[in-house]
């Protein structure tokens, strides 16, 4: 009886004590997800590859510093910057490929949709990114 009273007095004793609402949010204002409502046209790795040095096609590695000095696609063109404006080519039909690290990177695809916003056709995302170009062995180069 000693047991379940003592237990009991902890139980409410922890209740008054930690009696704070807790909000997912941190109890701001709550605002709504953004909306994406530019569908980004994928491309697989095998066709990614086909491209590599072709004219007119530019690979964009949107990668913080540390993933580009590891390896990048030959040729490809570091993104992560912020004039990012000047890197693209003045062709608007161009075919330009975005990537980062592996599918769970958003900066690729932010970067593509930023891209098509401003009036570019040819984007493309290869959401494998870097790590599932280098796990599949196909080539890199280095800075």
């Amino acid at each position: 009886m000693k047991k379940l009273l003592s237990t009991i007095l902890i139980s409410v004793s922890l209740l008054v004590v930690f009696n704070t609402p807790v909000f997912a949010g941190g109890g701001g204002e709550m605002t709504l997800a953004p909306v994406y409502d530019i569908q980004l046209n994928p491309i697989s790795m095998r066709e990614a590859e086909t491209l590599i040095g072709k004219e007119d096609v530019y690979f964009f590695d949107v990668n913080t510093m540390e993933l580009w000095a590891e390896g990048y696609i030959p040729g490809a063109i570091y993104f992560n910057v912020k004039n990012w404006k000047k890197l693209l080519p003045k062709n608007k039909d161009a075919v330009m490929i975005f990537y980062c690290a592996n599918p769970l990177c958003t900066s690729s695809a932010m970067a593509a949709r930023e891209t098509v916003k401003i009036g570019y056709t040819g984007v493309r995302h290869m959401s494998e990114g870097i790590y599932g170009w280098r796990l599949s062995g196909r080539p890199t180069e280095k800075p």
